[in-house]
């Protein structure tokens, strides 16, 4: 009996769609920005948006409620 196996196509996100989701901006000065602003740049470089949105995601809190 052969098994049959199945893969769904990739998802295609808008042009741009990893723009908005990484746009952050580190606080200048803050040691906590700029360490996740070099983990943000690492994951992006090595393709992994999944990560670099996650330190996007903190720069963006963290800039917005301690500073």
């Amino acid at each position: 009996m052969r098994h049959k196996t199945t893969q769904e196509n990739p998802i295609v996100l808008p042009v741009g769609f990893n723009a908005w989701l990484l746009d952050c901006a580190p606080a200048p000065g803050c040691k906590v920005c700029a360490a996740n602003w070099q983990q943000l740049t690492a994951a992006k470089d090595k393709g992994d948006i999944t990560q670099a949105a996650k330190h996007a995601d903190e720069i963006r809190s963290h800039a917005a409620g301690t500073h």
